[in-house]
């Protein structure tokens, strides 16, 4: 018995029409489905909601609920605002800049991009205030993987143990960590 893949993931959204036009002019995904019902069918409780699905690629679909009867959304404020995010892979470099050049185009703020050495990224905010990462692999990442497969469990169990940062992959953000320096 195993998971096959995720199925969807879901988030709260503010406007159901704004999120599906941001994430289909900004990230290219195709708006795929809407379901709309004034009952919940899991709980049953009545609460009219918008739920919208997109195809983040592959079979991937990214989904959002908007709540019109509820309270405002708000977010985990003991959780700092880089915690908590959906990442999406692009094929290469040249996709995740081009990604970068059309989002702030579009007057959109973005971080990166940052060397996480087995693969770089870009950050920035839906119109929800939900982090968006893109990232795209290294050319190296196969034997980089390959290294901190072999260290997962020591560093784990250390983390477990002291609750502090282990060092066997020290040199992930090194090479970012030197561009500073210089």
């Amino acid at each position: 018995m195993k998971i096959e893949k995720i199925h969807h993931v879901a988030y709260r959204c503010n406007d159901a029409k704004q999120t599906v036009d941001w994430y289909v002019n900004n990230l290219n995904m195709d708006f795929v489905l809407a379901i709309a019902e004034d009952h919940v069918p899991s709980t049953h409780e009545p609460d009219p909601y918008m739920h919208v699905f997109l195809d983040a690629g592959n079979g991937n679909v990214l989904a959002f609920f908007e709540l019109p009867t509820k309270p405002a959304m708000g977010r985990d404020e003991n959780t700092p605002p880089w915690v908590q995010h959906i990442a999406f892979r692009v094929g290469d470099r040249d996709t995740l800049l081009a990604f970068k050049d059309q989002l702030e185009a579009n007057g959109i703020d973005v971080l990166g991009v940052t060397d996480h050495s087995i693969f770089h990224s870009i950050y920035f905010f839906d119109p929800n205030g939900h982090r968006v990462e893109l990232a795209c692999p290294d050319p190296e990442e196969e034997a980089l993987m390959k290294r901190l497969d072999a260290v997962k469990w020591d560093m784990l169990e250390e983390w477990s143990r002291t609750k502090r940062a282990p060092r066997h992959a020290e040199w992930l953000h090194a090479r970012e960590l030197a561009e500073i320096a210089d």
